[in-house]
């Protein structure tokens, strides 16, 4: 029996939505979690790595080429320079939190900033699953269960 080393998870945000991920996928033996955000009183106890970050972009750098990212901060701003940032890094996938109209106007600035289309469709925008609904369990659950069927997928891959 192979066992696959956990997936690197780096969350931007510990707001509700934030903390119902962690809730959920904590538990699963999938993912090995770092979470980040800009003040500490905003996490609660956890078993995960929490990192304090006043400029969360400035962390990016340190994230594994093989992380995946999930962007869901209180701040538009701060998610749209996360976006850069983890584009100009290695990554595994991209998610961020948000509407069509959000993620409209994050391509267009993307695409200014240099980004090539390619690129800027690697960022999965909304995540989760919009027909459970917008509750940020609903959203964690959707997220967690295409995460664990990606990572389930490419098991059955690499073991094939």
């Amino acid at each position: 029996m192979t066992i696959t080393p956990a997936r690197p998870l780096w969350i931007y945000g510990a707001g509700h939505v934030g903390r119902a991920l962690v809730n959920v996928i904590a538990p699963l033996p999938d993912f090995n979690i770092t979470w980040i955000d800009t003040a500490a009183e905003r996490f609660p106890q956890t078993n995960v790595t929490t990192l304090v970050a006043s400029d969360p972009t400035l962390v990016v750098k340190h994230a594994p080429a093989d992380a995946d990212h999930l962007i869901l901060t209180y701040s538009h701003e701060i998610d749209f320079a996360l976006c850069h940032a983890v584009l100009n890094h290695a990554f595994h996938s991209v998610g961020l939190i948000g509407s069509a109209t959000k993620w409209a106007r994050f391509r267009a600035r993307l695409a200014a900033l240099g980004h090539s289309n390619a690129q800027i469709s690697r960022i999965a925008c909304p995540i989760g699953d919009p027909s459970l609904g917008k509750h940020p369990a609903e959203i964690a659950l959707g997220v967690a269960t295409a995460m664990i069927s990606t990572s389930n997928r490419q098991t059955k891959e690499r073991t094939a």
